[in-house]
């Protein structure tokens, strides 16, 4: 197999388990589920059908004579039809009545529903495991201050778990989109060949009350509660373009993570997991690179962009239907998945082993803490009874000196001994020193990391402890 194009998708980052939901397999067995639930309603609604037709189909459902219908399509070039046939040739009994009254859009359209949904309700699971992940890392550190940035320049100091807590919400936010995408997915039903259900009327004599009976059965047989109520021949492809919208969200959720834990990296203060034999660089035996954080990056863009196939592919939509929808959607719409999938795979794993380093990161916050005092330092100043002005211009003197001294010199900031030294002041360097606790600066970020993830996080654990474990396996 090496002699032809393999997605990397499939072969480097999407798990075992979303491979199969988009695989042919799994598609052409659901193909065959939809025409016994086709057959059992047209059945249960008066159509001459036997309970020994159904049973042969039934019995033949998981058997698939794929090289029946591959001969037959390089003869017919029509994939469902090729399926039909393949399908009646097991289940002799039962060939007259499979698709009956059905275009190929009832198996196609259908499974494309199912299919998604399923995909939907494994990334729903990863990602449930992702946020208890980043749970427990936020809690573990939520009194660990840190050094802000705003515009990646130094800010008010927060806290490791704070920011941890940002990453976090995000996916909160990804977790309500993907429950509610999931509870809206409808199936398309026995719609026929433009929506309008006429070969449907016309098996049923003209009997509108079996008509939209069949699509309720055919919803309950197939584990949904209800059909759209509407469509052309096929369902509103702005469905494809709503879950994907869903995944692209993740995508940038954790986009932002990767940035963010690249930027820590290179700052030396949090590193993504490093194992003992791998290698950084080719040429640079002690690098660490952050790779899996750059293939996050990487396999989330791709995604943010992919999300404009199927938004144009809704947009553009002629009537009842085209089909210039199908192609696209054949690599659109897995693909999203699988780049999901290997996305989530990546991020739980990351977090799983996210590596702190807390000297580093309290030297970051020591060198830089002191122009973030000096509002402290003034107003006890003032109390001693100093004048608020005059401390004000002085401070902000000393304040661009010690900048000078450290981005010209690289020298060590120096504001506290210049406002020792200043008899304005009239505080010592004990005094100043012990302004100088990071845990006063920090504001109300530790309790707000508890109240979230208290009132927040841990409710949603709760709700999906059934699924909680999940341990990422990565192949490169």
């Amino acid at each position: 197999m090496n002699d032809r194009y393999q997605t990397p998708l499939a072969e480097r980052y999407a798990s075992k388990e979303m491979q199969y939901i988009f695989s042919p397999d799994k598609k052409f067995r659901t193909w065959r589920r939809l025409w016994i639930a086709l057959a059992e309603t047209e059945k249960e609604l008066g159509l001459d059908i036997t309970d020994e037709q159904i049973a042969e189909l039934k019995a033949a459902k998981d058997d698939i004579n794929y090289d029946v219908a591959k001969a037959r399509e390089a003869l017919v070039r029509h994939d469902v039809m090729s399926h039909v046939y393949a399908y009646g040739q097991q289940c002799p009994k039962a060939k007259g009545i499979i698709h009956l009254g059905a275009t190929s859009c009832y198996v196609g359209d259908n499974t494309d529903i199912i299919v998604m949904r399923e995909g939907l309700r494994l990334i729903h699971r990863k990602l449930v495991n992702v946020i208890d992940e980043l749970a427990k890392f936020a809690r573990k550190y939520k009194d660990m201050p840190t050094l802000a940035f705003t515009h990646f320049q130094p800010a008010q100091p927060t806290t490791v778990g704070k920011r941890a807590s940002l990453w976090l919400n995000e996916l909160v936010m990804d977790l309500e989109d993907v429950e509610y995408v999931i509870r809206s997915l409808k199936l398309l039903g026995s719609k026929g060949t433009t929506g309008t259900q006429a070969s449907f009327l016309e098996l049923f004599d003209g009997d509108h009350e079996k008509c939209r009976e069949a699509d309720r059965r055919i919803a309950r047989k197939m584990g949904f509660e209800s059909c759209y109520p509407v469509s052309g021949q096929t369902y509103s492809r702005k469905v494809d373009s709503r879950v994907l919208n869903v995944l692209a969200g993740i995508a940038q959720s954790a986009h932002k993570f990767s940035n963010d834990i690249r930027l820590l990296q290179h700052l030396k203060e949090i590193e993504e997991p490093f194992e003992k034999n791998q290698i950084g660089s080719s040429a640079m035996a002690y690098k660490r690179n952050p790779m899996r954080s750059e293939r996050i990056a990487s396999l989330s863009r791709y995604v943010m962009a992919d999300m404009l196939n199927p938004a144009v592919t809704a947009a553009t939509q002629w009537f009842e239907r085209t089909l210039d929808d199908s192609a696209n959607k054949r690599m659109s719409i897995p693909e999203a998945f699988l780049a999901v999938d290997g996305i989530l795979d990546l991020y739980m794993n990351v977090v799983d082993g996210l590596v702190v380093y807390p000297k580093v990161i309290r030297q970051h916050l020591m060198n830089e803490l002191p122009f973030m005092a000096t509002e402290n330092i003034m107003m006890d100043a003032v109390k001693a009874g100093g004048d608020r002005q005059e401390l004000h211009e002085r401070i902000r003197e000393h304040s661009m000196a010690a900048g000078r001294v450290v981005k010209e010199e690289g020298k060590p900031n120096d504001l506290l001994e210049r406002i020792a030294a200043d008899p304005a002041f009239d505080m010592t360097m004990e005094q100043l020193e012990s302004i100088m606790k990071p845990e006063n600066f920090v504001g109300r970020a530790p309790a707000q990391v508890e109240e979230f993830l208290d009132q927040v996080v841990e409710p949603i654990l709760e709700a999906n402890k059934d699924v909680l474990g999940m341990k990422a396996q990565i192949n490169v």
